[in-house]
């Protein structure tokens, strides 16, 4: 290879990033746009920027690491939720404290038929914590509702089954509602 041709890496689905992208592309403007919509009005990342920064930073990561589609789908998640992490702490850094952005638990308001808007720093950081203590719960979390994966996508994508997506699932949110809301959650 000279040097102005670029490396191009496979994985186990013998596709590369390139090559994948176009088939993920409507799922992940989808999520990045469900993601976005609670965003202020004149928040600055579109979902188009917000699946190209996804890209960014899956391509630079050199060598990809997913197994598969679905382990891809997940690095993309995780990644939209460090850009809009990364992009919270900048706006904070600026305002001084203003403009946080709500996310939503999913799974909880459809079940509480109420909306519980977390602060996406407070759930970030209370999703290290969680990471640091059960990393599969966090990873879990991490696909419900930043990836908006469904109990079987969320299995599929991490190697495990169903039902131990959905006790991990339960399990994670009840104690996110009790390192965000203390006991009043």
């Amino acid at each position: 290879m000279n040097g102005s041709e670029a490396s191009v890496e496979v994985n186990e689905t013998g596709k590369s990033l390139p090559e994948l992208l176009p088939d993920l592309y409507p799922e992940l403007r989808r999520i990045a746009a469900r993601l976005l919509r609670n965003e202020r009005r004149n928040h600055t990342l579109q979902p188009t920027a917000l699946v190209n920064e996804v890209y960014l930073r899956l391509a630079s990561d050199g060598a990809p690491s997913w197994r598969n589609e679905a382990h891809l789908r997940a690095a993309a998640a995780r990644a939209m939720r460090f850009i809009l992490v990364d992009h919270a702490k900048r706006r904070r850094a600026e305002k001084r404290g203003r403009g946080f952005r709500r996310v939503t638990l999913s799974l909880a308001e459809a079940q509480q038929g109420a909306r519980s808007d977390v602060d996406l720093l407070s759930l970030d950081e209370a999703l290290e914590r969680l990471a640091q203590e059960e990393p599969l719960k966090a990873q879990v979390v991490d696909l419900r509702v930043f990836g908006d994966y469904s109990l079987d996508e969320t299995a599929e994508a991490l190697g495990i089954s169903t039902g131990s997506v959905k006790r991990y699932w339960i399990s994670a949110r009840a104690w996110l509602y009790r390192e965000l809301f203390g006991d009043a959650g």
